[in-house]
């Protein structure tokens, strides 16, 4: 299999194209991302606004333990909250990227077999033992990555799975620090 020019052309096209579509999968993540800071902090301050006014209404030590204990587990939970949609939008946005990706060296991956195939047709005899070697190398390079591949996605769940343990275990020690300090007030 011999490349005209207009394949060449259309291929170094169709790259690019994937290159600025992952470009603009990324600005999407970071769009994402900077969309929920703005919104946490906006929350965020009229959230203060509203507890440095319940602060100073306050009139005895007891109201205040109150006020405290009343504000220890939202918080914990919003923390958690805000923790999971990060992890979703990193999540996501690596998702998208690496289904591209994968899609994209598949591609290239049957092109280098094509090229290996019409160099093994076309070699001279005698080079058959080369051209063995070099399609050895090639399908141990696809089984290399689709190893590292298989490897990065259970990685990826077990992150995932730790994240949420994490994140169920800190919101119930806090709901139950919440509730002994109500106790105590």
């Amino acid at each position: 299999m011999t490349y005209t020019p207009e394949q060449w052309l259309a291929a170094q096209k169709a790259q690019v194209e994937t290159l600025f579509g992952l470009t603009n999968k990324a600005f999407e993540g970071v769009e994402k991302l900077v969309e929920l800071n703005l919104q946490v902090a906006k929350t965020s301050l009229n959230e203060l606004a509203e507890t440095t006014k319940a602060a100073l209404s306050v009139k005895d030590p007891q109201e205040l333990l109150a006020l405290q204990a009343s504000l220890l587990q939202p918080t914990a939970e919003k923390a958690a909250a805000y923790s999971r949609h990060l992890y979703d939008i990193v999540a996501g946005t690596n998702a998208e990227i690496t289904k591209v990706s994968e899609a994209t060296l598949a591609e290239a991956q049957k092109t280098v077999l094509a090229v290996v195939d019409n160099a093994v047709k076309n070699a001279p005899a005698g080079t058959e033992n080369a051209a063995a070697l070099v399609r050895s190398a090639v399908a141990a390079a696809n089984n290399a990555f689709e190893s590292v591949q298989k490897a990065a996605k259970q990685a990826a769940e077990v992150a995932e799975a730790n994240f949420q343990a994490v994140t169920n275990t800190a919101v119930k020690a806090t709901q139950t620090a919440s509730r002994s300090s109500k106790r105590a007030a």
